[in-house]
This record gives C-alpha cells, sequence and structure tokens, in this order.
C-alpha cells in the first residue's frame, strides 16, 4: 500500500469528520486562504537580515541584541506553539487563524515606528501570530485533505518561501533607493495581511468554523512521553536554527567577505528562490515514500557541502552562489521534511496538531539560541569560521534526527 493509501486508512477513523475530507476542486476557497497566510509567514523575518547592519547603526546595536531580534519570533513561536491546537478546538480552527492575521496586522503597524521599542514590540506580537500559523496549516492540510498531504504541503511551503525569498532580495532597495527606510522597508510586507484577513473573515463565519478540531476529541498519551515526537521536535528545531542564522547573518558575513549590501540580500533571495523547486517537489516524493531515510541522506550532503565550502571559502566569492543554492536546496529539503512529518507519523487532525504545537515548541526554543550564539561567536572571535562551524555541527545532529524521524511509524 502506498503512503498515500496508508493516509487515506489513517484519517478515517473517528476523529476526523467526513464533510471536512475535500478534493482541491471542491476545497479551492480553503486552498487560496492557505496559499495567502502562507504569503505572510516569512517575509516579516527575512526582510530583516539584509537591514540588520542599517537596523543596527541607527538604533545603536551590539551584535548580540541585533541577533537576539532576529531570535524574538522565535521565542514567541516557542512560547505559543503549545496552545494553538487548544484554541483551535475552543474557537474554532478558521476563526483563531482570522484573529491571528489581525494580530499580525497590529504588529506591522507597532514596527513602522522608527525605534528599539516598538521594533522589539511589534517583532513580538508578529512571531506570536506566525506561531498559530505554524501550528494550525499542517492541522488544516491533514484535516480538509488528508489524501493530498504531499501537495498541499508543497503548495503552502513554495508560497512561503517564494514571498520570503522577495523579502529577502528586495529589502535593501526598497530602504535605500525607494527611501523606505529600514522600517518601512520592513513595514511594506504587511499590505497582504489585510486582504488575507478579510478572506479568512468569511471562512471564520461559516458553519465549518465552529466544528472545526472539536468533532471526535478523545483522551490521547501524551505526546510529550513520545521518542518519535521528540525526535520530530528536534528536528524541527536544528533545521529551523540553520535557516534563521542563515537570514540573519550571512548578509553581514558576507559583505566581510567583499560583497556589497545588495549583492548580499540577493544571496539571501538566491538561497529561498533555491529551495522552491524542493519544498514542492520532497513533499510529494516523501509521502510516496515507506521511509524517508534517502531524501535525509541527500539533505545531510548537500549542507555539509554548502557550509563547508562557505568555511574553507573553496573558489573564492565566485563559487559563493554554489554554496548558496547547495545550503538552498538542502534548506528547503529539511523544511519539506520537518512539515510532511507533522502529518505523515501522526493519524489524524487532532494528533497533528499536537505534534506541530510540540515540535515548534521544543523546535524553535532551540531555533532561537541560533541567531544569538552566532552573533555572539563573531563578536568574540572576530570572524566567521568558528560560528561557522557551529552550523557544521547542527547538520550533524540534524541528520541523526532525521534518520530517526524518518521511520514509518506514528506517535
Amino acid at each position: 500500500m502506498s503512503m498515500q493509501g496508508n493516509i487515506e486508512t489513517m484519517t478515517t477513523g473517528g476523529s476526523l469528520p467526513k464533510e471536512s475530507k475535500l478534493s482541491l476542486t471542491s476545497g479551492w476557497t480553503i486552498v487560496i486562504g492557505i496559499i495567502l497566510i502562507s504569503l505572510t509567514m516569512r517575509s516579516p523575518i527575512t526582510s530583516v537580515g539584509p537591514l540588520l547592519s542599517s537596523i543596527r547603526e541607527a538604533l545603536v546595536l551590539s551584535n548580540t541584541v541585533a541577533g537576539l531580534i532576529t531570535a524574538l519570533p522565535l521565542l514567541a513561536f516557542c512560547a505559543l506553539s503549545p496552545f494553538a491546537p487548544g484554541l483551535a478546538r475552543r474557537f474554532g480552527l478558521e476563526r483563531v487563524l482570522l484573529y491571528s492575521l489581525i494580530l499580525l496586522m497590529i504588529g506591522f503597524a507597532v514596527r513602522l515606528i522608527p525605534a528599539t521599542v516598538p521594533l522589539i514590540g511589534g517583532t513580538v506580537l508578529i512571531g506570536l501570530a506566525i506561531a498559530v500559523f505554524n501550528v494550525l496549516l499542517p492541522s488544516l492540510v491533514k484535516r480538509d485533505f488528508p489524501l493530498q498531504v504531499g501537495i498541499m504541503t508543497g503548495v503552502y511551503t513554495v508560497s512561503m518561501n517564494l514571498c520570503g525569498a522577495l523579502a529577502s532580495g528586495t529589502s535593501v532597495p526598497l530602504a535605500r533607493d525607494v527611501g523606505l527606510g529600514w522600517n518601512g522597508a520592513l513595514g511594506i510586507w504587511g499590505v497582504l495581511v489585510p486582504i488575507t484577513a478579510l478572506f479568512w473573515f468569511f471562512q471564520a463565519r461559516s458553519g465549518r468554523a465552529a466544528a472545526g478540531m472539536k468533532a471526535g476529541v478523545l483522551k490521547r498519551r501524551s505526546l510529550w512521553r513520545s521518542p518519535l515526537a521528540w525526535t520530530v521536535a528536534l528536528f524541527m528545531g536544528m533545521q529551523s536554527l540553520i535557516f534563521y542564522v542563515s537570514i540573519a547573518w550571512f548578509p553581514d558575513m558576507l559583505t566581510g567577505r567583499g560583497l556589497s549590501d545588495s549583492s548580499a540580500g540577493w544571496m539571501i533571495s538566491l538561497l529561498q528562490l533555491s529551495q522552491l523547486p524542493v519544498t514542492f517537489i520532497v513533499p510529494i516524493i516523501a509521502g510516496r515514500m515507506k521511509n524517508q531515510r534517502l531524501l535525509v541522506i541527500i539533505m545531510a550532503v548537500l549542507l555539509f557541502a554548502s557550509l563547508g565550502g562557505l568555511y574553507f571559502g573553496l573558489g573564492g566569492n565566485n563559487l559563493i552562489p554554489l554554496w548558496i543554492i547547495f545550503l538552498g536546496i538542502g534548506g528547503g529539503s529539511s523544511f519539506s521534511l520537518a512539515m510532511i512529518f507533522l502529518t505523515l507519523r501522526t493519524k489524524d487532525a487532532q494528533d497533528a496538531a499536537s505534534l506541530s504545537g510540540m515540535s515548534q515548541s521544543v523546535g524553535y526554543l532551540l531555533a532561537a539560541s541560533g541567531p544569538t550564539l552566532f552573533g555572539l561567536l563573531h563578536d568574540v572571535t572576530g570572524g566567521w569560521n568558528i560560528p561557522l562551524l557551529l552550523l557544521l555541527g547542527v547538520s550533524g545532529l540534524l541528520f541523526i534526527c532525521g534518520w530517526g524521524a524518518s521511520q514509518n511509524r506514528t506517535v
């Protein structure tokens, strides 16, 4: 039996209401809604990295504090993620998504004020909103599209990465050439949020919102006691650590190696654009495999090659685009695997939400240490090689956890 067949078997139990199972054609409104939310999930974060030097100079921040700015959304993810499934059960999944979009709008508005406290406060609000999206989108996919998990995971990860890549590449030109300043360049990505909120307002008013995750709530064994759940959570954390360190500090690292600010920003865009094909293809392939260990091996080889190339400076600046592409493909594969593990390693939407909440709480707590530690190591050593060694070590641990998380079992 194929993995998709296994998913169908697992999701026809009592905890998933029959009326929630949609095809991609009959559920096109939910597909559009998922894409719209996905477009808002990375740009508020990826737009910060290329502007970090400007923000640091304008607000007189140390490298360590600047790294903390990037870590704040991850801390917010960690704080709210465990509670998102309960909120969805109580108020309805669609309504919680709508409330989170409103919170995201407020965060964008606060961050427009060019000062340290509004920057921190707005970033925290943005992080809390995205935390809910991170947890509930896999559950929404499991609930409404149990037979198209791979395709739908690919759709929303591609949307997320596409907008994130555009934000990275255009942030410096928007701030400097268009004259928006660093705060305006961060805020312009908020224009998508009211449109998305309006769409989900009508979804939240429908009868489906109340029924969402309340059906079939059963007493279940805590996932916090499951070794497989912990493996998935640690995999989530380490792939996130690599990604958020990359978007936060690689622009500074690359300018330190002779690239211009704009070129360094476009390298981060290249990193995310190179993720796009694999973030669509990998979930589909993974959903059809008995286990995903071959994909984990390919992921690890690409990460070691890319970070090793940057560490040793192989080819000088001429090969930096190649190492960035390898990092993008390896990182995109790890992200896609982390997302689909949340559905493949669970039996139904309720378990998917619980595993997602646990994984993103534990995972992002681990990931939040990355940008701050990376910046601290740079401050202490005055160079980039020791911080890069940190990422190489994390890549090794990522491979170990991926090997365990890819086994054909459910929590």
